[in-house]
């Protein structure tokens, strides 16, 4: 059975507009929000990898927090990363965030510092206990270089603690995480639907930016029990996903082209150490979202 979806079921990990000179570009960053809202978005989550956080101080997180919130009024719920591999700061981005109205948390594991479960524990701890907002863990050890426990999993969880974006991609772990109360959301497009058929609430996508619309018809086919129409749908934006994940260091880079494609935003920048794509890159995009009829 599916499980329950707190936040929505299609919800995207937004990118953050820059400016030429390297600033944060508020209106297009509210540009980005709208245009997923208007293209079958339940939800956002804003500052997460794809929304190159590592790179945001403390101010320009609230203020992109701040205007993705008046952008999206109602009309969807926004989910503010503050993960850090640094407990005091993620407190800091927890709380502000808290203030801001922000609907929820998203909290990855502590990266590069690699600390043992019980560090992981204790990160999660300090976070979960600065606000009364409710939590959605990240799970990505692909990034972080660690993977969160099951024991870890089980310790955390509470009422606040609500849900898990997984891009470990482990089902039959996944089902555990229901059994212990989790809603789940897919943290990897190229799982989504086989995360669907595991009980997933929905996905945290990136494929999103571009396939906002075709993506939340699959969850519905699915959810209504014609699995054929969501296969159908899922095999469609195949070449898409293929083009946008398939880029080193994908999530920002490729989103921003996708969104200058579709003529959300008027360039691609974002900032070190990432680059934006190449024109063969771009080309190559084109031609997976053109496969994938996005465009």
């Amino acid at each position: 059975m599916t499980s329950p979806a707190p936040f929505g079921r299609m919800l995207t990990a937004m990118a953050t507009a820059f400016t030429d000179d390297g600033e944060v570009d508020l209106d297009g960053t509210a540009a980005i929000a709208h245009h997923l809202v208007d293209h079958g978005h339940d939800g956002v989550v804003v500052s997460g990898t794809t929304g190159e956080s590592p790179t945001t101080s403390v101010g320009e997180s609230g203020e992109i927090l701040r205007v993705v919130k008046d952008a999206v009024g109602d009309r969807a719920t926004v989910i503010a990363g503050v993960g850090t591999n640094n407990t005091a700061h993620s407190i800091e981005l927890a709380q502000q965030a808290e203030k801001l109205g922000a609907d929820a948390l998203l909290l990855v594991t502590p990266y590069y510092s690699k600390p043992g479960q019980a560090g992981v524990l204790h990160h999660f701890e300090q976070v979960v206990g600065a606000t009364g907002t409710p939590v959605v863990l990240y799970d990505v050890p692909g990034r972080t270089g660690t993977q969160i426990s099951l024991e870890t999993y089980e310790r955390i969880k509470s009422d606040t603690v609500v849900a898990v974006k997984d891009a470990v991609g482990d089902f039959a772990r996944g089902v555990r995480l229901l059994e212990l109360g989790y809603s789940i959301y897919s943290g990897d497009d190229v799982s989504n639907l086989a995360w669907l058929a595991h009980g997933a609430s929905g996905v945290i996508s990136v494929v999103g930016h571009a396939a906002g619309h075709p993506i939340r018809s699959m969850i519905e086919d699915f959810l209504d029990g014609n699995t054929t129409a969501a296969l159908k749908t899922y095999q469609r934006l195949l070449p898409a996903t293929t083009a946008i994940m398939g880029v080193p260091n994908y999530g920002a880079t490729t989103a921003k082209a996708c969104l200058q494609l579709l003529g959300v935003l008027d360039n691609r920048n974002v900032r070190g150490p990432l680059v934006p794509l190449t024109d063969d890159e771009v080309g190559a995009l084109r031609a997976g979202l053109e496969a994938s009829q996005l465009l």
